[in-house]
């Protein structure tokens, strides 16, 4: 959770490495957010904010310090699952311009593909052209593999039952929709408010913006709860799963 700093659900990671061990798919990117890791040190430091200050320099380094131990956490609990896990850090490969990507070599990802590996990026402080830092969400790094690679799906794992008319965390009304186009997705977007939890890669909100590329791209996106077990399992199979949608018609 994101209100306990640099507390790990190692529970959770450990079935869901089962889950993808087991789904046995491939080729296969994953993509982490910072949950409590990340988040509170970018928000300590105002680093979503860029330069400011000489004072936001060690934040940059804890930022990123934070996010290498929760990659650190799912890296080894793949790799006990018999998975072939690498570690990419996107501060190392990735700079940003005005908090949008601007310069990334897919080339070494592509070999690692290749070579059966299984890349396992996440959201990151990284460096940017124009503000000198920013923070790179995992978000809009899956929607910009996506199309980048030309994958053939994208699943993103929530703590939510998929996209929903409301927040069903605070609205008991909240239902969820199994199926959008991308118009569709573009009209929920405006009606849904801000997140009810601080984040500075912007929530749900968030979330759905970043979304819209991969999906205009003719790339289906499915968010499923990966908290519920079997999830995650039964979308990377390609299997009936309690979820949302999204294709471009």
């Amino acid at each position: 959770m994101k209100q306990r700093p640099f507390t790990a659900n190692k529970n959770a990671i450990s079935r869901l490495a089962k889950e993808i061990k087991q789904a046995d798919v491939s080729p296969l990117i994953l993509v982490h957010g910072g949950g409590s890791f990340g988040h509170p040190m970018a928000k300590q430091y105002r680093i979503n904010e860029g330069y400011k200050d000489t004072s936001q320099i060690l934040g940059l380094a804890k930022t990123h310090q934070a996010m290498t131990m929760l990659n650190r956490l799912v890296v080894d609990s793949l790799i006990e699952n018999n998975l072939p896990a690498m570690a990419v850090p996107p501060f190392s490969c990735i700079v940003t311009k005005y908090g949008r990507i601007e310069s990334f070599d897919e080339k070494p990802l592509a070999r690692m593909i290749e070579l059966q590996l299984l890349p396992v990026l996440y959201g990151d402080a990284v460096l940017d052209w124009k503000v000198g830092f920013a923070i790179l969400s995992g978000d809009q790094l899956i929607s910009f593999l996506a199309t980048r690679l030309e994958a053939e799906r994208v699943i993103i794992g929530a703590d939510v039952d998929g996209l929903c008319t409301a927040d069903p965390k605070t609205d008991s009304s909240a239902r969820r929709i199994a199926h959008l186009t991308l118009g569709e997705l573009k009209k929920l977007q405006q009606k849904i408010g801000e997140p009810r939890v601080t984040d500075v890669t912007g929530g749900m909100v968030g979330k759905i913006q970043e979304l819209i590329p991969a999906v205009e791209k003719g790339i289906p996106v499915i968010v499923v709860n990966a908290s519920k077990r079997n999830n995650i399992y039964k979308a990377l199979k390609g299997e009936e799963v309690a979820g949302t949608i999204i294709e471009r018609a």
